[in-house]
């Protein structure tokens, strides 16, 4: 049997344990409810965007080849840029898919034709700006730089985002987006880039978790009356 002292030390090791982990388990737990509870795709901004947008076909366009690009092709892919053509080459320049003219970024303008394409209809926008950088907390991280952050009049403080160097929709981003950021982050425990399930923090608090757990249980053995009969049930047989 367990002695009283031992049986007291493991209810004050499981006690100070649950306080630490305390926060944190209530993190995951609500996290993860929001996770359950949410809809993926309107997180990702599916009810701002326009689903049925078909990219335009263009005709009488010049061929590649006869492009002067230094570094030959090796990737190509056109783009949209308010009803005109352009190749994205070597996903570094654009070019002209008619004159083969290099354009080296878009306007403000062309941004705003963009987004319109993706974006639906009915959308104000309030303010266009330009970003050059961001850091690792930025809704817009990861993404290519310089870009348009346009600004829409809704309650969910909504952005479209188009990169200025080759005029692609990025994304979309709005606050159940940020909510969600934000709880994954605390899911996670990766306080620097969010995708990141391999941290320190996080295999120490899973194994301390693991710790708190089994210290319950034995804290149940060792405190247990029927287990106390049940042994002494033992010892007289």
């Amino acid at each position: 049997m367990v002695k009283r002292k031992t049986a007291l030390k493991i209810r004050k090791a499981h006690r100070y344990l649950g306080l630490f982990l305390g926060v944190q388990f209530l993190f995951w737990t609500i996290s993860g409810m929001y996770f359950s509870w949410t809809n993926i795709d309107d997180i990702h901004g599916d009810q701002f965007r326009n689903l049925d947008y078909v990219p335009k076909a263009f005709d009488n366009l010049i061929s590649p080849s006869q492009i002067n690009n230094p570094e030959g092709i090796g990737s190509i892919e056109i783009r949209d840029i308010n009803n005109e053509p352009y190749y994205w080459i070597n996903n570094q320049k654009l070019y002209s898919a008619k004159t083969g003219k290099a354009k080296k970024n878009i306007t403000e303008e062309e941004a705003l034709s963009v987004a319109k394409n993706y974006m639906k209809d009915g959308l104000k926008v309030a303010n266009i700006e330009k970003i050059t950088e961001v850091d690792d907390y930025h809704e817009y991280r990861e993404k290519l730089l310089p870009a348009y952050v346009i600004s829409y009049d809704t309650d969910e403080a909504l952005n479209a985002y188009v990169s200025v160097t080759d005029g692609k929709f990025q994304t979309v981003r709005h606050r159940a987006w940020r909510w969600f950021d934000f709880l994954w982050m605390t899911h996670t425990m990766d306080y620097d880039t969010r995708d990141n399930f391999n941290t320190i923090v996080l295999r120490a608090f899973s194994l301390l978790g693991l710790i708190t757990v089994l210290s319950g249980f034995l804290l149940w053995y060792t405190s247990s009356p029927t287990i106390r009969k049940l042994k002494k049930k033992i010892i007289k047989s």
